[in-house]
């Protein structure tokens, strides 16, 4: 099955390439570069960058009306969820903003430079502050200069042309307006989305491919996690953590204490709940040190403890690969080797994360408790079992992670194909001869 499964994913890929390599030798054949004209981006399309932050204030308003549209629909393409509307009397005063489809609509603050058509039959609205409206001219097709606006020629101007430190935004419209594109007639304009289309298309089945292979992996290895300590077999006990445990307890350190620039940036690794989240087991990493001076409110605890999370992310775990302070957002649990194989209690926490998480409490943020870990009960197999079980989930989870780093790879290729493919096309490399079976 997964040989299958890889199998159609390299003949999607290696399509896609010969595809691409073709139309790359093939560029003197019929592609008359002389006919592409050099224009300002200003003289193919009209802007309209949104009204002022004070002009759509929240008081204003209502529950239904004309839509105010927002980043989102220019993010995730979608323009069916609007979450705000204004009256009438409001939107004509704001015509000037209004949307109508074959327009194009642009991000212009943080996520910046995602590209939108404004499809037939949209609910009648404006944009609001965060959005530019282009409407492309009779010398442009709409999708053409997406396309092309999606290209990294474009988004590398849109950057280089921008400020904002924190978040960036879009530079003026007066910048905008004078960047080059390399416009063909109309009838090259059509064929090349043709092409781009039918490669974009090929691109985006090897790339579903590749991320249920990715998912199914993962799965793959949750399912027999769960199956191991679900199938209890005999001689198998209920304790706590605390009975398998030498050290079993919250971090002392506080995440940001009043002084922190004090106890900072010492000598000692300092772990963070984002380093056990993004850590593989084991924890080798870490984002912040913490010095002498914070040593009398903290603990180091030792290599081979057991961290898990109880705040936000609640119930990751890692296992320390050096000594390390951790805050009181941590629990650390140093296992006994005599009654507990560690490795083995890293796994069971890991299978019981959904149950854990379940009991999580809080409103913004999940959080869970020293108690909630201190009365839960969990299964114990006698230590020589444990240390089989670990033998085979060690085995089991070095094959699942490179079945994860191949899928993953191919995504990443997939993903560079795409952005190849899309210069190609502005350069005048796609061949009309060369379009994917």
């Amino acid at each position: 099955m997964k040989k299958d499964k890889e199998t159609e994913i390299d003949i999607e890929v290696n399509h896609t390439n010969h595809y691409n390599q073709k139309n790359h030798s093939s560029d003197k054949k019929g592609n008359d570069m002389k006919k592409w004209e050099k224009k300002k981006l200003g003289d193919v399309c009209g802007f309209v960058r949104g009204p002022f932050g004070g002009s759509l204030k929240k008081n204003i308003f209502k529950q239904n009306g004309y839509a105010v549209y927002e980043q989102q629909h220019a993010i995730y393409d979608q323009f069916n969820n609007v979450r705000y509307f204004i009256d009438e009397n409001k939107f004509n005063e704001m015509k000037r903003f209004e949307l109508t489809p074959g327009d194009l609509i642009m991000s212009c603050s943080g996520t910046m430079g995602k590209i939108a058509i404004v499809p037939e039959n949209i609910k009648k609205g404006i944009i609001n502050q965060a959005l530019l409206k282009l409407s492309p001219s009779k010398k442009v097709l709409n999708v053409f200069l997406k396309l092309w606006m999606q290209s990294e020629s474009f988004q590398d101007s849109l950057k280089e042309y921008s400020g904002g430190a924190a978040l960036q935004n879009v530079a003026s419209v007066a910048i905008l307006k004078n960047i080059e594109i390399s416009l063909p007639p109309l009838p090259e304009q059509q064929r090349i989305v043709s092409i781009l289309d039918e490669a974009f298309a090929a691109i985006a089945k090897a790339k579903a491919n590749a991320e249920q292979n990715l998912k199914n992996a993962k799965e793959l290895f949750e399912s027999y996690l769960q199956r191991v300590f679900e199938n209890k077999g005999q001689g198998w006990e209920e304790k706590t953590l605390a009975e398998i445990s030498d050290t079993f307890g919250r971090g002392k350190s506080k995440h940001r204490p009043r002084n922190y620039e004090k106890l900072y940036g010492g000598n000692y690794p300092f772990i963070q709940t984002g380093d056990i989240r993004n850590c593989n087991h084991y924890i080798t990493e870490y984002s912040q040190t913490y010095s002498e001076l914070g040593l009398a409110q903290s603990k180091l605890w030792p290599s081979g403890t057991i961290c898990i999370t109880i705040a936000a992310n609640i119930a990751e775990t890692g296992v320390l690969a050096f000594d390390a302070c951790f805050p009181d957002s941590v629990i650390g649990l140093v296992v006994n080797d005599k009654l507990a194989d560690r490795d083995f209690v890293e796994y069971l926490l890991q299978s019981f994360k959904a149950r854990i998480q379940a009991l999580g409490k809080g409103s913004a943020q999940a959080n869970i408790n020293m108690g909630t870990f201190e009365n839960e009960l969990f299964p114990f197999p006698p230590l020589k079992e444990q240390q089989a079980i670990v033998k085979k989930l060690d085995a089991l989870s070095a094959e699942t992670k490179k079945l994860e780093a191949i899928y993953q790879k191919k995504i990443e290729d997939l993903d560079e194909l795409k952005k190849a493919v899309l210069g190609k096309a502005f350069r005048g490399e796609l061949i009309k001869e060369n379009v994917i079976a």
